[in-house]
């Protein structure tokens, strides 16, 4: 199939949280019909809102042409029906919480409506892309296609192959990667694939130095910033990711990894206290609108 063909097909995601929503801008502003569905109507009217505020900002900034923003907004649709909503999909992108039983409910309930020449994509940063498959009839045409956040900034895409994925469904994700312009890597599936896993063992011994008293979060940011040159440090980026997803990832990884990846118990209390991270309003920082408070990260050694 062509770059061409595949722009005139019909891109479903599901779950309009940070990571649906940006995925979904990207296929409509790249020239797909996309759908994105939820159950939750308050979370698809926030990221309607949130597409069409990158868009509008593009215009602001000279990077888009007005009637190009008008257009990917067009072709985006919102939908409270999974089935309904993936009736003719040429393709199937998953963004739902890193829950292995929430994954499977959805994409069984996406296959009953699908075509068979559909791909499922599962935006998956630690699960088993295999393990997933399994809720298919038809597990070749299941990957792994791991994007990034904030995702229309962000240029890459880890596409994971699982034990039974298909040539034919690699090739057809990477010509959709490149479709959105995307850079694509190929991951053999393995527990945290490759970014996932370096970035939960980073977060999380950066979480050990906080609560052991090594230093304040803002040195222990400001260090992996100078001193590496990553755009964000490790605590930062827990709170912009959500501790409550770190959590789940890290809990995967010690289960199957082992001791290195038990998580700090800082993270276990900050989730239990609601400290999700910018998207609750607090995490290692505080945030208001969105937006760090200046000098409000914990303090070294918070037990």
């Amino acid at each position: 199939m062509t770059t061409d063909a595949k722009r005139a097909g019909k891109v479903v995601v599901a779950g309009a949280g940070l990571m649906g929503t940006g995925i979904a801008h990207a296929f409509a502003s790249s020239g797909f019909e996309t759908v994105l569905v939820d159950i939750n109507g308050d979370a698809l009217s926030r990221a309607q809102a949130g597409i069409e505020k990158i868009l509008d900002d593009g215009v602001r900034l000279g990077k888009i042409d007005a009637g190009v923003a008008e257009e990917a907004k067009a072709r985006l649709t919102i939908s409270g029906d999974i089935g309904k909503a993936s009736q003719g999909a040429d393709l199937f992108v998953e963004t739902v919480s890193e829950q292995l039983a929430t994954k499977l409910a959805v994409i069984a309930e996406a296959e009953r409506a699908l075509g068979e020449g559909a791909i499922i994509g599962t935006n998956t940063s630690a699960l088993s892309v295999t393990e997933i498959a399994r809720a298919t009839t038809h597990p070749g045409r299941v990957v792994g296609m791991h994007f990034f956040n904030p995702v229309h900034k962000m240029k890459l895409v880890e596409l994971v192959v699982g034990l039974q994925t298909t040539p034919q469904t690699l090739e057809a994700v990477r010509g959709y990667s490149d479709a959105i312009g995307k850079t694509s890597i190929v991951v053999n599936e393995a527990p945290g694939l490759t970014t996932s896993r370096m970035s939960a063992m980073a977060g999380n011994e950066a979480m050990y130095m906080l609560m052991e008293g090594i230093a304040s979060a803002e040195d222990i940011d400001t260090a992996h910033r100078l001193g590496f040159n990553h755009p964000l440090g490790p605590l930062e980026l827990g709170d912009v990711t959500g501790w409550d997803t770190r959590l789940s990832v890290l809990r995967y990884l010690h289960q199957t990894l082992g001791e290195k990846f038990r998580p700090c118990p800082l993270i276990v209390k900050m989730v239990a206290a609601g400290r999700f991270g910018r998207k609750s309003g607090a995490g290692v920082y505080e945030y208001a609108d969105g937006q760090k408070v200046p000098g409000s990260g914990l303090k070294a050694g918070i037990l």
